[in-house]
Parts: C-alpha cells; structure tokens; sequence
C-alpha cells in the first residue's frame, strides 16, 4: 500500500525537477538574450559612428562653403546699395559679431550707415508697454500720421520711421532734427534704445536680432518686434528683419512675421544671419526692398528660398 511519505516525497520530488528544469533554463535564455544584446548594441555603436562621421564631414562642408562665401561675399554685394544710407537698429540679443560683419558687407555694397540704435530689453518687455506706449504717442512728430493701432510695437516703428526714415519717394526727412533729437532722448531716457553718436535718417533700415524669445510673454516680444519692423517698412525705401533660424520659430521675431501675410507682402526677412552667406542675402534682400519686392529668405522651414532670385533646394 502506497504510504503517505511516498505521496509527499513524490510530489515533492516532482517540484525539485520544475525547480531545476526553470533555473536551467533560464540560464540559457539568458546566455542567448544577452548574446543577441551584445550584438544589437555592436551595430548601434557602429551605426552611431558612421552618422558621427557623416555629421563631421557635413559640417566641414558647411564650413568650406561659408568660408567661401564669406571671401566672395564683397564682390557678390559691391555696388548693390550704391550712394544708398541704412540705419541699422539691433535688439539686446543680436550678436555684435553679426553686426559688425553686416556693417561691412554695407559699406561694400557701397552704401554708407547714417546710425545705429539698440533696442533694450525693456523695449519688447509686456510689462513696460504701456510706458512705451505713451512715450512714443508724446513725442509725434507735428505732422505725422501714425497708424490707429494700438499695439506698441506698431506705434514704435511708426515713430522710428517718421524720424529715422527717409521718405521713399523723395529721399527727404520726413521731421526736423529737432523732433529727432527729442525721440531718441526721450526713448533713451526711458530706457527703451541706446543710440549711437550722430543717428541720421536713412532710406532703408535693417533690423538685426538674435534667436527666439524664451519665458513668460515670448510670444508677445516676439510680436513687438516684428510689428515694429513691418511698420518701420511701411514708412521708408524698405526694412530687413535679420536673425537666426531659431528667430524663425513660433516664439521669434521673424517666425512672428512670417506667420502675419500683411508683413510678408512687404517686409523682406532672413533667418541665417549667423553664416557670411546668410549676410550677403540680408543685403540682397534691402537690393530688392529697393526694389519693391520682399521675401522670406536662409534656411529654416518657413523660408521660401536661400536668397533672393535663387529657387528653393535650388530647382
């Protein structure tokens, strides 16, 4: 007769052999899934360096290009802008090196810088628009019709054009030096631009900023600026709003820009200002406001060609 020992050693002999059986093979489907690991993670590695490779000799490409670009970019843009003056006004964020590349390329062209202005911070701040707003509106020109919107960008760019922007049609100033004086006083003195020594009107202007806003109310700097730079446009030879690809974004001046029809249908913008190419195409691009024509120009997604006269991807 089967006893009730045997029943638990059977059954429990039963359970040893699972036991064995599972930590066996686990052993081995372990062994196989960390070979097929090892393997996958080989041909990772190896594709990571290929891409790496493939980066660093695009890169090297990009750079003999800018490089040549930046030694043909005088005889590309000379005579251009010829006996033709700019004023050139920047942002708190625009990179001086920039700036100075493109002041060269201007004088190359054979125009000359009648000023510059920077704008501060406090310029595109939400937070100062009412003050920004009521300064502007002071200090009108008699004479000058600004527009009825309200917005303090528009209202900025519509002062700044009255006494910094040569009328288009006839060249003349469009204010006394004395209304002059007095607008960039008081916008100095309220801590909106910093001037430089000498501002004198132009007929065209270029406006020079940085990447995209960031932070609380970056939507509404942005929108400051590109209204200005419109407006600034409406009332001179023509305006060029500059910057790099990041400033082409949704929370960037010229992506602001790009996104209203109203501004596109006038003001020409550049997203790729960073490189020498991108600066020989802002000055190609104050060639055709002169022109009456304007264009969204560099490399971003919302670009409609690398430069004025040249198809994108180059169809």
């Amino acid at each position: 007769m089967i006893s009730l020992r045997y029943h638990i050693v059977s059954i429990a002999s039963v359970f040893l052999a699972l036991a064995v059986g599972v930590v066996l093979g686990s052993t081995a489907l372990n062994g196989s899934l960390l070979s097929g690991l090892s393997d996958e993670r080989g041909e990772l590695a190896t594709q990571v360096s290929d891409l790496q490779a493939e980066r660093n000799a695009l890169n090297g490409r990009l750079a003999d290009a800018d490089a040549f670009a930046g030694s043909v970019g005088g005889k590309v843009v000379s005579g251009l802008l010829d006996k033709r003056s700019v004023v050139l006004v920047t942002t708190a964020d625009a990179r001086p090196a920039d700036r100075d590349a493109l002041k060269e390329l201007i004088g190359k062209a054979g125009a000359s810088v009648s000023g510059e202005v920077q704008l501060t911070h406090s310029f595109a701040d939400p937070a100062k628009a009412d003050q920004l707003r009521e300064i502007v509106t002071r200090l009108q020109p008699a004479g000058a019709q600004f527009p009825t919107a309200g917005d303090p960008g528009t209202l900025a760019g519509a002062l700044f054009g009255s006494v910094l922007m040569l009328d288009k049609n006839s060249a003349e100033t469009q204010s006394s030096q004395s209304e002059l004086s007095a607008a960039l006083a008081g916008l100095t003195d309220g801590g909106f631009i910093k001037p430089s020594q000498d501002v004198k009107p132009g007929q065209l202007a270029l406006v020079l900023t940085g990447g995209k806003a960031a932070g609380d109310g970056a939507g509404d700097r942005a929108a400051t600026l590109a209204r200005f730079a419109t407006q600034l446009d409406r009332q001179g030879a023509g305006t060029v709003l500059a910057g790099d690809a990041t400033s082409a974004e949704g929370t960037g001046a010229i992506g602001v820009a790009r996104a209203d029809t109203a501004a596109t249908s006038i003001l020409s913008t550049v997203d790729n200002v960073g490189t020498a190419a991108g600066r020989i195409t802002a000055i190609l691009a104050l060639r055709e406001q002169l022109e009456g024509n304007a264009g969204r120009y560099g490399v971003a997604g919302n670009a409609e060609s690398p430069a004025p006269g040249v198809n994108q991807r180059g169809e």
